[in-house]
């Protein structure tokens, strides 16, 4: 991984003044935060007005330091386990305020769009057609404003407590820098829908997949790198668990900015995590990162392998302790005879 300044361990507050030099006009705080629209609407029903937004470099240290604060009140003392737990529900917060922002907006869109099929010459409708679309821009700049302290502050959790931070649940799709998890179901009719073409994953599927408990993450970043040194335009299929290897991997897309599919369970009933396997054969990977783990993960091992899709594969044994996490480990190119 590149020794860049947002990758850099930052051990205590005194660290912090450095990195935000270092930082100093981040684009995407720039771009997030630094060109409001000049009228804005804070809530429906209020009155246009001139809101202004504030200043990207304060957001952005003030968004590090909330994370960093945590970790530098809690060391050394009975509480430091806890210390991440608690700036990963900071991180989490801004993620849940993006996707209700989100959820916002889209229904706004739809509203805005409705009024647009119904032209109307009056200056009543005129009014409204023009306050829908701005507070539909409006909530766009919060959720868009959001995003990047999310983005940030979720940086800033994985130099402090050496584990990439990735969402419990829902999907994490920044439009700045993030990656998009993708429902299967959606997916795979949207592969049916020549005229929804644009909006399918490009590129192609890697699979990756392993233990709910794995926490050596990486040299799993380091070899989802090496892949996408070869495969540029790479989209990644995990099996959609909240933790341990496929959220290693999710947090890899997002710091990224690879397209994500979250490819869960599909029915229920003791066949369906084997069913899931065949499918995820059927969408004809080119390659698989995949690490030791139960009955169901070694079936996605030989069903893959059958498949002809060449393997890397990780043994739980290669990892190293947990709180030695970040020396390479070792894993295996395996491709079927």
């Amino acid at each position: 991984m590149s020794d860049t300044p947002s990758s850099r361990s930052v051990r205590n507050l005194a660290d912090l003044p450095t990195l935000y030099a270092q930082l100093t006009e981040t684009p995407d705080f720039q771009r997030a935060l630094g060109d409001p629209i000049p009228l804005s609407i804070i809530e429906p029903g209020d009155a246009p007005g001139e809101h202004h937004m504030p200043e990207p470099l304060a957001v952005q240290a003030e968004c590090g330091a909330l994370v960093a604060t945590i970790f530098d009140l809690f060391a050394e003392t009975r509480l430091a386990p806890l210390a991440a737990e608690v700036a990963w529900g900071i991180v989490n917060s801004f993620h849940f305020t993006a996707q209700k922002l989100e959820r916002r907006e889209d229904a706004l869109a739809d509203e805005l769009a409705d009024l647009a099929r119904r032209p109307d010459l009056s200056e009543v409708y005129n009014n409204e057609l023009e306050e829908k679309q701005l507070l539909c821009q409006s909530v766009a700049e919060h959720r868009a404003a959001m995003e990047v302290c999310r983005d940030y502050a979720a940086e800033m959790y994985r130099v402090q407590s050496g584990w990439p931070w990735s969402p419990a649940r829902g999907s994490r799709a920044s439009r700045a820098s993030t990656a998009t998890q993708t429902a299967v179901k959606d997916y795979l009719r949207l592969r049916e829908m020549e005229e929804r073409e644009r909006y399918l994953p490009r590129g192609p599927l890697v699979v990756a997949s392993g233990h709910a408990e794995w926490h050596d993450w990486q040299p799993i970043w380091d070899r989802l790198d090496a892949i996408r040194e070869r495969i540029t335009t790479m989209t990644v299929v995990t099996t959609a668990q909240r933790k341990g290897f496929d959220a290693i991997v999710a947090a890899w897309c997002a710091s990224r900015n690879v397209h994500l599919i979250a490819f869960g369970l599909i029915g229920g009933g003791r066949r369906a995590p084997f069913l899931r396997n065949r499918k995820l054969a059927e969408l004809k990977p080119v390659e698989a990162v995949l690490g030791e783990g139960s009955g169901i993960q070694a079936n996605l091992y030989q069903t893959l392998r059958q498949a002809g899709v060449p393997i890397h594969a990780f043994r739980k044994a290669d990892q190293t302790p947990a709180a030695k996490v970040g020396r390479p480990g070792g894993a295996r190119l395996l491709r079927a005879a």
